[in-house]
């Protein structure tokens, strides 16, 4: 594999990465990614393939079209595009009959959205830069005109989705963000039949700000009531509002609209990434477990507080501080209630159990890991995911916030 330039038709520099952005902004979604292969066949490549990932993070898919190689479903566990998708690095294979297999992670700032591969014959360190900017280019393509299309988003279904899943899908931030101070992963599951849990979070300045929910039920009206919850949730945080209001706004619009019998468990919190503080406010969900050193130190406690939707009093809000490189994990219920074989509850030790065994084994990234837990947990559960089961983790580095300073 040489590191020498490489002739082409056209130079690598200028005709994808010029010409690609003006194009994209008058095509059709269907015609996106005939468009990317035929830019990269100007350059030499061949083979372009597009894989995203499932619902359920288990697996990258290709996506069809024109002048697309549609190979088969990459597992994320063990394959070349498995690698680059969770670790964002470029991963090269070479092949038998010459060339060199490139993936390259699609990201759409710091969420993943998927990898596109390719075959060049030969590539050298200027052609790695270069295409690492294309792909982020494909990468703000596949995200604009998902927007007004569904054609990736059913590439991404392996099974049917049910009115309640395709809700709270509809509601999610992307599922990962990462700054230099501070990153966010969550998975829910069941992928497909998800109904009541969901999460939100917003970096506002130097303010991490996170809500979990878990509504009360199942299927469609579990949805509905998540859906009312997390738009009270995002008022009141764009309202500029604290944290003891954000509670209140999202009693208030639970009991308003389904009265005293329903509710909804919550955890809201607020992270300065500046300092590590991080402001708790728990109504009658699971504590969240402190991980630090790759080991579950403690839950973090905080006073009690009713769940959203039964008129609780103004909370006290727990503040704890964090360390770099403290994890916290936030789940619902559904993770710890599953009961296993011989009718047992699997309960927050065999949860606490999972966590510090996967801690000592080498950390692949908090997105891999918070992915391997997950899937560790299911496996625990004997496969099992009757209600919805979430898992939200949120990473603090530490750190300047202000990256501005370095351009005075």
């Amino acid at each position: 594999m040489g590191e020498e330039s490489v002739d082409r038709p056209e130079n690598l520099s200028e005709r994808p990465l010029g010409l690609l952005p003006d194009r994209m902004r008058v095509m059709p979604p269907h015609l996106i990614v005939p468009l990317i292969a035929e830019e990269v066949a100007g350059i030499g490549g061949r083979d372009v393939s597009i894989l995203l990932q499932d619902y359920a993070q288990e697996l990258l898919v290709p996506l069809a079209g024109r002048k697309l190689h549609v190979g088969r479903t990459e597992p994320m566990s063990d394959s070349p595009a498995g690698r680059t998708f969770l670790s964002t690095d470029i991963v090269e294979v070479a092949l038998a009959h010459g060339g060199v297999r490139m993936y390259l992670p699609l990201l759409d700032g710091s969420d993943h959205v998927g990898v596109m591969a390719l075959t060049l014959d030969a590539v050298g360190d200027e052609d790695r830069s270069l295409l690492r900017r294309l792909a982020g280019l494909v990468a703000d393509m596949v995200v604009t005109k998902n927007a007004y299309t569904d054609e990736f988003l059913l590439a991404r279904r392996r099974e049917p989705m049910s009115v309640s899943a395709e809700i709270q899908w509809s509601l999610l931030p992307p599922l990962t963000m990462t700054v230099p101070q501070v990153a966010v992963a969550g998975i829910l599951e069941p992928a497909y039949r998800v109904a009541g849990d969901s999460f939100d979070y917003a970096l506002n300045d130097n303010i991490l700000h996170v809500a979990v929910i878990d509504a009360m039920g199942h299927g469609l009206d579990a949805a509905v009531m998540a859906t009312v919850v997390i738009g009270a949730y995002r008022h009141a945080r764009r309202a500029l509002v604290s944290l003891a209001e954000k509670y209140a706004f999202m009693d208030d619009a639970v009991s308003r609209q389904f009265g005293p019998d329903h509710f909804v468990t919550a955890q809201l919190m607020h992270l300065d990434i500046a300092t590590g503080e991080m402001k708790l406010v728990n109504a009658g969900h699971p504590a969240p477990l402190l991980i630090r050193g790759g080991q579950v130190e403690r839950q973090l406690e905080s006073a009690t507080t009713l769940p959203v939707g039964f008129g609780g009093k103004e909370p006290r809000i727990r503040k704890h501080l964090l360390r770099p490189g403290d994890r916290v994990l936030c789940y619902t219920d559904g993770i710890i209630e599953e009961h296993v074989t011989g009718g047992e509850q699997f309960g927050e030790e065999r949860l606490i159990h999972c966590v510090n065994r996967l801690g000592q084994e080498p950390s692949q990234g908090m997105r891999a890991d918070l992915r391997r837990l997950s899937h560790a947990l299911k496996r625990e559960r004997g496969g099992l995911t009757s209600d919805d089961a979430t898992l939200l983790m949120i990473e603090w580095h530490g750190g300047d916030a202000d990256h501005l300073a370095i351009l005075d």
